[in-house]
């Protein structure tokens, strides 16, 4: 199925994790269906970022990170970008990777009882004996169908369960930001608009269409990337609507206990059973893949080798494997933990951004495939808002 739909499926498997399931439920559950133009300018502002990553990758024949070490001449400023891009992908993954385990522990937990601690280092143990391995590669594709599969158990519920079309149309299309629901809208936008995934599209795309006419390339892969991303735009509001309805304003308790009562419309009392191995496979695959992208990024921008027998490759995927274990283990609220990340994705997705739009400015690189004016507005607007967002969410901390 990958290698029939092209790179952009894997950017959708990448951001349909437990953080996108976590921070989605929160968000109806707390503020029904009001977020949901958050969610539509998050998939706008995807697919026009993911394009120009690709774009970048079948043109230039060069990944973001190395694009990015030859824009600036002055040394200085290129040492500099090279220092803001490891910083922002290094800390970004991190507190992502945190998110992906404290999901996955939550699903381990509903089958085991186990404590919340060892919950996370048993999974942060499992993702590196595979990452370590290179066995991941055969355990993925179960993985991937039990996420595909509760990912279709949400869309099936929320086209059975009773939804208010008005409610949800005027939440798409007001954009609003309650008391409280600051934080709740960057996360929406950093569990959708993954830093790390314009890195990884770059250099998908040059696998992908290897020896393909440049123009039948570019078509191909933005009918790719816009059919991907909507079907994880999909599956996001599946998850946002059926959490509207068991959650807001019903006077049921939300809570990382009862994230399955809004599968029981379909499943009944298999909700939780299912829902726990479904949480499980998307935090353990998304802790896969997490530490393997921050290591692509950080090495291609360093010059290093971008290959996993490369001990400095090896070190970075392993390092923020233990980051995100260690911070896993020690919170001890699960949704808060996975919010926080995505948070934290939301407001370090300017500095990606700016680059990418500076990159996909240069003539030298690009020629005639560089960007247009209205390309580059809609990437500006992305930019402005996603910083406003996060300096309105930083001047609310001290008014």
């Amino acid at each position: 199925m990958i290698k029939k739909f092209g790179p952009g499926l894997l950017v959708t498997a990448a951001f349909i994790g437990p953080g996108s399931i976590a921070t989605a439920s929160a968000a109806g559950a707390n503020f029904g269906f009001v977020l949901l133009w958050a969610l539509l300018f998050s998939l706008i502002a995807t697919i026009v970022l993911q394009e120009m990553a690709a774009r970048l990758g079948l043109v230039s024949g060069e990944g973001l990170s190395q694009a990015l070490r030859t824009t600036f001449k002055n040394p200085l400023l290129s040492r500099l970008a090279v220092i803001l891009v490891v910083a922002a992908i290094g800390v970004g993954n991190a507190a992502y990777e945190a998110g992906n385990i404290s999901g996955a522990s939550l699903g381990l937990q509903s089958l085991t009882s186990f404590p919340v601690w060892l919950c996370a280092l048993l999974i942060g143990g499992l993702g590196a004996l595979l990452l370590g391995t290179g066995a991941y590669k055969w355990l993925e594709p179960v993985l991937i169908f039990l996420v595909l599969a509760m990912s279709a158990v949400f869309v099936l519920t929320m086209l059975l369960i009773d939804i208010n079309l008005a409610d949800l149309f005027r939440g798409m299309l007001t954009p609003s930001i309650p008391t409280g629901s600051a934080m709740t809208v960057i996360a929406l936008i950093g569990t959708t608009v993954v830093p790390y995934n314009l890195f990884l599209h770059a250099n998908l795309v040059q696998e992908k269409w290897r020896g393909v006419a440049t123009g039948q390339a570019l078509r191909e892969s933005r009918v790719d990337t816009v059919l991907s991303i909507g079907l994880g735009g999909l599956i996001t509001l599946a998850v946002m609507s059926t959490s509207a309805v068991a959650f807001f304003q019903t006077g049921a308790v939300f809570s990382a206990a009862s994230l399955a009562t809004q599968l029981e419309p379909v499943l009944g009392r298999a909700a939780n059973g299912f829902f726990a191995f479904g949480l499980l496979a998307a935090g353990l695959t998304s802790a896969i893949t997490a530490p393997l992208a921050a290591a692509y990024a950080v090495t291609g921008a360093m010059g290093w080798p971008s290959t996993l027998s490369d001990r400095r490759f090896r070190a970075i995927a392993m390092l923020v494997l233990v980051i995100g274990t260690v911070f896993a283990a020690l919170g001890s609220k699960p949704i808060a933990a996975i919010l926080f990340a995505q948070a934290a994705n939301g407001l370090l997705l300017p500095v990606t951004a700016i680059f990418l739009l500076i990159i996909m400015n240069r003539a030298d690189l690009l020629g005639a495939y560089r960007n247009r004016m209205a390309t580059n507005v809609v990437g500006a607007a992305v930019v402005f808002v996603v910083t406003g967002l996060g300096l309105f969410n930083i001047a609310r901390l001290f008014l």
